[in-house]
């Protein structure tokens, strides 16, 4: 990982300090230009669009007035979608990983019984409403033929 260090002047905080001590003090900030290293599940498709899908899930709850418990169960769950990719991708056995988006998929229907309650309750557009439930269609399939392929292998 490459970073620059930049000297930043805080005189405040520098003069508070140097009342009661005799040096002065630098402060320093750290700007990363560029990260050199990726984990693994950063560079799975299905990670990128479960990420993509969960800031749209946030977006729809910023701007619609909702329920608060309506806001949490969304949010949480677009969440958990990536969370447990992430997770499993950094399990050793092909159970474990397993397991892990077999947690993912079932957040996933909990995103889609929201929206469709939320477009039930007309709060969601059936524009927004079909593009919300293909992206989520779409990281189902994905992770059923994840899930699918850890299985096949045990047998």
């Amino acid at each position: 990982m490459r970073a620059r260090i930049v000297q930043s002047e805080k005189q405040n905080e520098s003069e508070d300090f140097s009342h009661s001590h005799s040096h002065s003090v630098a402060h320093f900030d750290f700007i990363y230009i560029k990260l050199n290293y990726m984990f693994e599940f950063q560079k799975l498709e299905v990670y990128k669009k479960a990420k993509m899908f969960h800031c749209e899930c946030k977006k729809l709850i910023l701007k619609r007035k909702l329920d608060n418990n309506v806001k949490y169960q969304l949010g949480r769950a677009s969440f958990s979608i990536v969370l447990n990719i992430a997770e499993g991708s950094g399990k050793f056995s092909k159970a474990d990983r397993k397991n892990y988006f077999v947690i993912s998929r079932a957040s996933i229907f909990e995103c889609a019984a929201v929206l469709d309650v939320l477009h039930d309750e007309e709060i969601l557009h059936d524009e927004d409403f079909e593009y919300l439930l293909k992206r989520a269609d779409e990281l189902s399939r994905i992770l059923y033929a994840m899930i699918k392929n850890l299985s096949e292998s045990f047998k």
